[in-house]
C-alpha cells in the first residue's frame, strides 16, 4: 500500500471548504458534500486502499470516519518507521513524509535499532531518512510518587511560608479562610485539574497542548511560557540570598547579631531583652537590617543608581544554577529522583521549626493574632483580592508547569484524585506553616515588649529580617538559622527547577526533531541556565533589589495569571467543550469527575477571575519599595511592558492565525477551533475507526483494537502498511 502525505485529514488544500465542513463535525452539512461529489472527495483522501475508497464513495455519511482512519494509518506508519519496527524504502519523487514510502521485503530490519514501547501513549513523529540519528524517547515518570512529589515541590514553595501566614494576620485572621476557601474551590482546584489533565491527555508541553486542543488559543501557551521565562530569571535570586545567609550561619556568632562589623553604622543598636524603648527607637537600626541592606544587598538610593555587582552574591547565584541544572538535565529521569529529597526535606525542617516555635515563651501571642477572626474585614474588597491572588501564586497555575508535569504521566493515571489531594496538601501546608512562623513572631513580640504588628513581615522581609532577628534571641542560634535557611533553599529549589523543566518541555515539544537528539536537550537546558544567570546578574547589583521588586510586582503579577486563567477556562469550557473534555478524562481515568468542576470551568471560574482581574486594574497603584521609595515613571513603564509581554501573546496570536488562515471569517474560526486528529481517541471513536479498517482486506490488520491513544499495539507482529 502506497501512502500519500497530506496536512489535512480528508482533503488536499485545494478543497478548504470541504475540509471545514468535515473537520468541524457538522453532519448537517453532508448535503453539501454530496453535492460536490463523493468521488472527488474520496479521491483526495490520502492513504486509502481500494476497498476503503469504494466504501467512501458508496457511503458519503462515512467520509469523516474513513478520512480519520486513513490519517491514523499514516500516523501509525510514521511512528513505526521512526522506531525501526517497519522497514520502508523510497520509491519515487511524490511526497509521503518527505518521500514516497512502501513497506520493504528485505531483512534490513535486523540492522535497525529496536526501541521498547513506552507504558504511555505514543505520538506520531516526523519521518527522516533512516541514516539520520534516531530521536530519543520523550520519557515518563518512573512511578506515581515521582509525579506527586514533583508537583508538590512546585506548588509548595516560599509563598506558603512567607506570604500566606502574613495575609491571614493582615486580613482578619481566621476570617480570611472564608474567601480563601471560596477561591480554592471556585478557581484553584478547577484550573489546577484542567492543566494537569490537559497535559496528561495530550502528552504535550505548555504550548503544543493548546495548539492541538484549539489552535486559535495557542497564544495561551506562549503567554504562560513568557511568564515562566521571566520567573526563571528572578525567582532564583531568592535562592542566592538564602545560600548567602546559609553560608554565614556556619559560625558561632551570627554576623547579624551584633554591631561590631565593618558594615555597621553608628546608629546600629543590638537587641536588648525587654527594653522596648531601645528596641523600637526610630533613631536606631537593628544589626539584622544593616546586615541585610548594607552587607547582602549593599542597596543604593534608587533604581536609577544600579551600581556595581555584588560578586559574592553572583557566586551564590552560580551555585544555585549549577544545582538546578543537574536536577533537570536528564529530564524526568533526574527530576523524578531528586524530588524524593527536595520535596520532603522542607517538611522535616518545617516540623522542627514548628516544634521549636510553639515551645517558646510568647508563642501563644503570635498564634492568637494569626487565627483570631475579624469578620468585619470581609467587607474590604482587598481581602478577597489577596485571597484570589494567593491561590494563583501558591498553586502555580497558568504557568504551564502543571501541564508539563502531567504530560509525563501514563495515559490512564488517575489525575483527578491526584489533583484534589495535592490541592489540599498545599493549603494544609500553608496553614501549618502559619503556626511555625507566628509562634516565632509572638516570641519576638514577647522578648522585645512591642506589639506584634511591629515584628510581622511578609515576603523577603520575613525570611531575611524578621526570622534572622528571631533566631538571635534563641539558644544555639546558628543551628536554628541553618535549619531555617536550608528549608528556604529547598522550598525555592524544586519550584525553580520545575519552572525550568516547564520551559524546556514546551520548547522541545515544539521542535522534537531538533532537540530530541543525543545531548541536545541537555545543551538546551544549559543554554537556558546560562542566559538566565547573566540576565539575573542585574538584580545582584547595588540597585538590583529595585529591579527584583519590579519583576515581582509586574512580570508574574496576579493580573497576568488571572488574564491567562480567563482564556483557559473559556477555551476548554466553551470552545473545545466541557463535556467533550469530560469524555476524554473519563477515557483516561475510567469515570467522570464531579460535575461541579465542569460548571466551574463554564461559569464560576471565568466570572470570578474576570471580577478579580477588573478589581486589580481599578485598585492599581504604582510600585513603591518599603512604602517609601517611589519608582520613576519609566520604571513603571518597563514594568507594564513585562506584564503585557505575556498577556498580549493571546490576542496577538489569535489575530495572526486568523489573518494567515484561508477562507471566510466563519470558516477560519471553525478551522482554528478544530482539535488535532493526533489527539487520543475515546473508546467510541476507536470502535468507529476499527469498523472501517476491519472491512478492508488491504489496509492495516490487527488482532487487537487500537490502544487508548488511537495507535495500534507496537508488539503486533502482523501489522503492516
Amino acid at each position: 500500500m502506497i501512502l500519500f502525505s497530506s496536512r489535512s485529514v480528508l482533503l488536499s488544500v485545494y478543497y478548504p471548504q470541504i475540509f471545514l465542513i468535515l473537520t468541524s463535525g457538522s453532519y448537517l452539512a453532508l448535503s453539501s458534500v454530496v453535492a460536490l461529489g463523493a468521488n472527488i472527495i474520496c479521491n483526495k483522501i490520502p492513504g486509502l486502499a481500494p476497498r476503503q475508497r469504494a466504501i467512501c464513495q458508496s457511503r458519503p455519511d462515512a467520509i469523516i470516519v474513513v478520512g480519520e482512519g486513513a490519517q491514523m494509518g499514516i500516523n501509525e506508519c510514521q511512528y513505526q518507521f521512526r522506531y525501526g519496527r517497519w522497514n520502508c524504502s523510497a520509491l519515487g519523487e511524490r511526497t509521503v513524509f518527505g518521500q514516497e514510502l512502501r513497506v520493504g521485503q528485505s531483512n534490513d530490519m535486523e540492522n535497525t535499532s529496536k526501541v521498547e514501547a513506552s507504558n504511555g501513549h505514543s505520538r506520531p513523529l516526523d519521518i527522516v531518512p533512516s541514516t539520520e540519528e534516531k530521536m530519543t524517547e520523550r520519557g515518563q515518570w518512573g512511578n506515581k510518587v515521582e509525579f506527586i512529589l514533583s508537583v508538590a515541590g512546585e506548588i509548595i514553595g516560599l509563598g506558603n511560608v512567607w506570604r500566606f501566614p502574613y495575609l491571614c494576620y493582615k486580613n482578619g485572621g481566621g476570617a480570611f479562610f472564608i474567601p480563601y476557601l471560596i477561591f480554592l474551590f471556585a478557581c484553584g482546584i478547577p484550573v489546577f485539574f484542567l492543566e494537569t489533565a490537559l497535559g496528561q491527555y495530550t502528552s504535550e508541553g505548555g504550548i503544543t497542548c493548546w495548539r492541538k486542543i484549539c489552535p486559535l488559543f495557542e497564544g495561551l501557551g506562549y503567554g504562560s511560557q513568557v511568564i515562566v521565562a521571566l520567573l526563571n530569571i528572578y525567582y532564583i535570586i531568592v535562592l542566592a540570598w538564602a545560600v548567602f545567609f546559609l553560608f554565614n550561619s556556619f559560625t558561632w556568632d551570627l554576623p547579624w547579631a551584633s554591631c561590631n562589623n565593618s558594615w555597621n553604622t553608628n546608629s546600629c543598636m543590638p537587641f536588648q531583652k525587654g527594653n522596648s524603648s531601645i528596641n523600637h527607637n526610630e533613631n536606631t537600626t537593628s544589626p539584622v537590617i544593616e546586615f541585610w541592606e548594607r552587607r547582602v544587598l549593599r542597596i543604593s538610593s534608587g533604581i536609577d543608581h544600579i551600581g556595581s555587582l555584588n560578586w559574592d552574591l553572583a557566586l551564590c547565584l552560580a551555585f544555585a544554577w549549577v544545582i538546578c541544572y543537574f536536577c533537570v538535565w536528564k529530564g524526568v529521569k533526574s527530576t523524578g529522583k531528586v524530588v524524593y529529597f527536595t520535596a520532603t526535606f522542607p517538611y522535616v525542617m518545617l516540623l522542627v521549626l514548628l516544634i521549636r516555635g510553639v515551645t517558646l515563651p510568647g508563642a501563644s501571642i503570635g498564634i492568637h493574632f494569626y487565627l483570631y477572626p475579624d469578620i468585619n474585614r470581609l467587607s474590604d474588597p482587598q481581602v478577597w483580592m489577596d485571597a484570589g491572588t494567593q491561590i494563583f501564586f501558591s498553586f502555580a497555575i497558568c504557568l504551564g508547569c502543571l501541564t508539563a508535569l502531567g504530560s509525563y504521566n501514563k495515559y490512564n493515571n488517575n489525575c483527578y484524585r491526584d489533583c484534589v489531594a495535592l490541592c489540599f496538601l498545599n493549603s494544609g501546608t500553608s496553614f501549618v506553616a502559619g503556626f511555625a512562623i507566628f509562634s516565632i513572631l509572638g516570641f519576638m513580640s514577647y522578648e522585645q515588649n512591642v506589639p506584634i504588628s511591629e515584628v510581622a513581615e511578609s515576603g523577603p522581609g520575613l525570611a531575611f529580617i524578621a526570622y534572622p532577628r528571631a533566631v538571635t534571641m534563641m539558644p544555639f542560634s546558628p543551628l536554628w538559622a541553618c535549619f531555617f535557611f536550608i528549608m528556604i533553599v529547598f522550598l525555592g529549589l524544586d519550584s525553580q527547577f520545575v519552572c525550568v523543566e516547564s520551559l524546556v518541555t514546551a520548547v522541545v515539544d515544539m521542535y522534537p526533531s531538533v532537540f530530541r537528539r543525543k545531548n541536545r536537550r541537555e545543551l538546551f537546558i544549559l543554554a537556558v541556565a546560562i542566559v538566565s544567570f547573566f540576565l539575573g546578574l542585574i538584580m545582584l547589583t547595588e540597585g538590583g533589589m529595585y529591579v527584583f521588586q519590579l519583576f515581582d510586582y509586574y512580570a508574574a503579577s496576579g493580573m497576568c495569571l488571572l488574564f491567562v486563567a480567563i482564556f483557559q477556562t473559556v477555551c476548554i469550557g466553551w470552545v473545545y467543550g466541557a463535556d467533550r473534555f469530560y469524555d476524554n478524562i473519563e477515557d483516561m481515568i475510567g469515570y467522570r469527575p464531579s460535575p461541579a468542576i465542569k460548571y466551574c470551568w463554564l461559569f464560576f471560574t471565568p466570572a470570578t477571575c474576570f471580577g478579580t482581574f477588573a478589581f486589580a486594574l481599578i485598585k492599581y497603584s504604582p510600585l513603591k519599595y518599603n512604602n517609601d521609595y517611589v519608582y520613576p515613571w519609566w520604571a513603571d513603564g518597563i514594568g507594564w511592558i513585562l506584564a503585557l509581554s505575556s498577556m498580549l501573546c493571546i490576542p496577538l496570536c489569535m489575530a495572526f492565525k486568523l489573518y494567515n488562515t484561508p477562507g471566510t471569517l466563519r470558516e477560519r474560526f471553525v478551522l482554528l477551533s478544530t482539535p488535532s486528529t493526533d489527539l487520543p481517541k475515546t473508546k467510541q471513536e476507536q470502535e468507529a475507526l476499527h469498523t472501517i479498517f476491519a472491512a478492508d482486506g488491504e489496509s492495516l490488520h490487527q488482532k487487537a483494537p487500537p490502544s487508548r491513544d488511537g495507535y495500534f499495539p507496537v508488539g503486533e507482529k502482523e501489522s503492516h502498511c
